[in-house]
């Protein structure tokens, strides 16, 4: 999956950050790996020059295979709060999107469930 990071707003866009946060991201979404082709990172201070609470601001886009993307966007005080939230909504929302395509198109996908279980 690649992700790319754009920065904002008096955010600094560093190597470090990239690694980073491709990093968190590779880890929090790898189950939906198979259907993330891109994630598009946008970090900005909405006051920039001002400080105030929840003026960080992430919005993550996930580009999915076959379907439209899906973004979540996250207002905190500091700019991994921000991002970490986000990542929590856009989670909620791959499970909401993709849980559905499943049940309607019956995809093929990996299961834990095995045939031959207890009460079978």
């Amino acid at each position: 999956m690649q992700v790319l990071v754009n920065t904002s707003n008096g955010i600094e866009n560093t190597d470090s950050l990239e690694r980073w946060a491709s990093g968190f991201l590779n880890d929090a979404l790898a189950r939906f790996g198979e259907d993330i082709t891109r994630i598009e990172v946008q970090l900005s201070d909405t006051n920039s020059a001002k400080s105030g609470p929840h003026d960080k601001r992430c919005m993550l886009e996930a580009r999915l295979a076959g379907t439209e993307p899906v973004a979540a966007t996250h207002h905190a005080p500091s700019q991994d709060e921000a991002f970490r939230g986000a990542t929590q909504r856009l989670i909620k929302l791959l499970d909401s999107k993709l849980g559905k395509l499943d049940r309607r198109e019956h995809r093929d996908r990996e299961t834990i469930r095995r045939e031959g279980g207890p009460g079978e």
